[in-house]
């Protein structure tokens, strides 16, 4: 009886308190502060040059020295080096930026570092064209070489946690199609690694690292076009995830760091925001994309793997018995 005495008094109580937190959220959504306006025309807002974009709908502007479209181990080291050189920068993301899919990387980073055994960059500049079957940029192959020691001894100043030998030097595995002396000195230990964590630790040392420098960042930021101006580019145009406004940045450099598109295939190991936004933005301002046709495959994500494995399996089996036959012919 004196729990249902007291209860009218819990009831108010509860009235009370909610009338309170009401009173308080109710100014807080009302006064948030959006970059457009719900209804009427924006005058503040300038139209496009070309007349696509109304004052209907406003824009909002942005001026930098430098833009950088992505925000994953590329993106960021590009953007906190332009910020490092003194340039105003801006890093676009359509994700948060521990979330970019250099996060998904598990085998490491080849360098010439020498810790296992003798090795030499020129040997990995050989195996490297090798392995593309003389079809790669030997510039860009031969730059990427020599400078891996130099920019894995930077991540390692920056906090990277490698695995470590005894001695205290970054451990190195071997990896496939390494070697050493041109491919006569057998397998190469090139492979500097974070466990089986390596671009788990790289993006997450990269960001903060990041945070030391003048970058502005606009997360959750979907690029949408390039901004061309008598066929060179002049910036971005960027939808804000949150509220749906348009921003355009203006720039006198641009870099697109938008990473790979194995999501336009019907099966991948891609996180699904593999999408191509980047090629897809380059193409349609009419710029060139260069090795389209290299794209790397595996053989488990192939359209209906099970049946490509029954097809290699049946061809194994073939040849086999074309083997025997032939044996046993001679």
């Amino acid at each position: 009886m004196a729990s249902l005495a007291s209860l009218p008094g819990k009831i108010a109580c509860r009235a009370a308190t909610s009338s309170v937190l009401n009173s308080i959220s109710k100014p807080l959504a009302s006064n948030r502060d959006f970059h457009f306006r719900v209804h009427g025309r924006n005058t503040d807002a300038k139209a496009s040059t070309s007349g696509n974009i109304s004052r209907d709908y406003p824009v909002v502007d942005h001026k930098y020295d430098a833009v950088v479209v992505g925000a994953g181990g590329a993106g960021l080291r590009a953007a906190f080096g332009l910020a490092n050189e003194g340039f105003k920068t801006a890093c676009i993301t359509k994700l948060f930026p521990t979330r970019s899919h250099t996060v998904a990387a598990q085998g490491g980073i080849n360098a010439a570092l020498g810790h296992m055994e003798e090795d030499n960059w020129q040997y990995h500049f050989y195996d490297t064209v090798k392995g593309s079957d003389w079809l790669g940029d030997q510039d860009a192959i031969h730059y990427m070489c020599e400078e891996a020691p130099k920019a894995v001894i930077e991540l390692e100043n920056y906090g990277m946690p490698f695995s470590r030998l005894e001695n205290g030097k970054i451990y190195q595995r071997a990896f496939g199609g390494q070697s050493l002396k041109f491919g006569k000195g057998g397998q190469a230990h090139r492979c500097c690694a974070v466990a089986d964590r390596t671009g788990h630790s790289l993006l997450h040392t990269l960001y903060g690292r990041s945070l030391k420098y003048d970058t502005n960042y606009f997360i959750e930021y979907f690029a949408l076009d390039l901004i061309m101006e008598e066929g060179e580019c002049r910036g971005v145009i960027a939808l804000c995830l949150e509220d749906g406004s348009i921003h355009r940045f203006h720039s006198k450099n641009t870099i697109i760091a938008t990473g790979g598109y194995g999501r336009s295939y019907f099966s991948c190991t891609s996180a699904h925001t593999c999408t191509g936004d980047g090629t897809a933005m380059i193409n349609r301002a009419g710029l060139a994309n260069e090795d389209m046709e290299f794209v790397q495959f595996h053989p488990t994500v192939s359209f209906e793997a099970e049946k490509c494995c029954e097809i290699t399996y049946q061809g194994f089996k073939s040849s086999s018995m074309m083997s025997i036959q032939l044996e046993l012919l001679v």
